[in-house]
């Protein structure tokens, strides 16, 4: 095994033959087997163990046995200790998800402050099976179906082509010491079911099931490469940028068939994977929405919007303005100056009576029941009727920030300015408030 794991190195991972990694090492079979491979191809790598504390004296134990390990072959260890079951009762996750997330977010921390580049798991073969079969049982589309990868961003997984059963009989005749978690035998969890039950019953299908298992998660891998790169021609061509949001139109994507799998590849990488709701998005009022973990996707007439959720903005919805002081951390970049004469009000800049204005001025969002006077028109508005007789879309209206004095609306940001502070008498000062990209 040490032969044809050297060669998969050198073929798929030749970063890894240059560069500090880290290996995250349980104590089990598999992280054990990577480390002592690793070891013999002398690699340069350190060891991350994470203590769940799960197992009481059981996990300690692992925690010994690694620490171990890692003085015997005298390379460098990282350790940490997680209070797991407070994380669930926080975070309302399972155990497994808990976990998940502790460990990757600290191995990022890990890297970063130590400036490594490439964290080592000891997923294999048989771990792809299992996920191949959990993500059929739950069903999925055919990404679900295409394995664990064995590059992500900075991670990798250079066991993918060995089982578990040539993992063990490497081991043994490595004379490598392991540790056993005793939960793996609990055919309570789904994984370990699939394991101890399903898998030997497909093996006596079929002998060489294995291996037929590995060359048909090739040929899927290799479809799933066919069809994203289709895909991404399909959205080069369909989704339009206009600013921070795209539009894509109602009609192209009808004439997409079969609608719903099109839907899945366009959309669920924004996280909207319902493929019931977008279809009726799709026939839906103006104005309806969808909202995903990072993306808002709105019906607007004969298109659909797609923007990002910003995070930054979400806490602070009101941000006040001094005579004395602009300050910096304004969602929009406002300019106040006193002039001598005033212009035609724009988009962009606006002419107002500063005696007209009460200090601290403020920029807020906007809200049910806001009104204003539209210069021009001289009489009070609706900022709702406003926005619709304007033809402004949801989006639009959500990101729009309002300029007021008191209750009062001074300025709707970017579209219309309020006539009752508009400039009645040039001896008196006047404002000019620029809007800056």
């Amino acid at each position: 095994m040490l032969k044809a794991f050297k060669k998969h190195i050198e073929d798929s991972f030749p970063e890894l033959l240059d560069n500090h990694f880290i290996i995250a090492c349980s104590g089990g079979l598999d992280s054990s087997v990577l480390v002592e491979l690793c070891q013999l191809l002398k690699l340069n790598f350190s060891i991350a163990h994470c203590n769940f504390r799960l197992r009481g004296k059981a996990s300690d134990g692992d925690e010994v046995f690694v620490r171990n390990v890692a003085r015997e072959i005298g390379n460098e260890i990282f350790v940490t200790h997680f209070d797991t079951l407070g994380y669930v009762n926080q975070h309302k996750v399972s155990v497994q998800m808990a976990a998940r997330e502790l460990r990757y977010t600290w191995f990022a921390q890990l890297m970063k402050e130590h400036n490594i580049s490439y964290l080592l798991t000891a997923h294999h073969a048989s771990d792809n099976l299992e996920t191949f079969l959990i993500n059929l049982s739950r069903g999925t589309g055919i990404e679900g179906l295409t394995g664990i990868p064995a590059k992500i961003n900075n991670i990798r997984r250079p066991l993918l082509p060995f089982s578990r059963q040539e993992l063990e009989a490497f081991a043994k005749g490595q004379r490598l010491k392991w540790r056993e978690d005793a939960s793996n035998a609990d055919a309570k969890y789904l994984r370990n079911k699939i394991r101890l039950e399903i898998i030997p019953k497909l093996k006596e299908l079929h002998p060489t099931f294995t291996e037929n298992f590995k060359s048909t998660l090739d040929y899927l891998g290799q479809t799933e490469v066919i069809a994203s790169a289709y895909l991404q021609n399909l959205k080069d061509e369909l989704f339009v940028e206009k600013g921070e949001r795209v539009e894509v139109k109602i009609s192209k994507l009808k004439e997409l068939k079969p609608l719903s799998t099109y839907l899945f590849g366009l959309f669920s990488s924004y996280g909207f994977k319902e493929m019931k709701n977008l279809e009726a998005l799709l026939d839906g009022l103006s104005g309806k929405q969808l909202v995903s973990s990072s993306h808002v996707l709105v019906k607007n007439r004969d298109v659909l919007i797609l923007s990002a959720i910003d995070d930054s903005k979400l806490d602070r919805q009101e941000y006040f303005i001094t005579e004395e002081e602009v300050p910096l951390n304004l969602p929009v970049n406002l300019k106040f100056m006193s002039v001598s004469e005033r212009f035609d009000n724009t988009n962009s800049e606006i002419f107002v009576q500063k005696n007209a204005l009460r200090y601290p001025l403020s920029v807020r969002k906007w809200k049910s029941g806001d009104y204003f006077y539209p210069i021009g028109l001289n009489r009070k508005k609706k900022l709702a009727k406003f926005f619709k007789d304007e033809k402004v879309d949801v989006l639009s209206k959500e990101k729009t920030w309002l300029l007021c004095s008191g209750e009062q609306i001074v300025w709707v940001i970017g579209m219309r300015a309020d006539h009752r502070f508009r400039v009645v008498d040039v001896n008196q000062e006047i404002l000019k408030i620029e809007l800056h990209d």
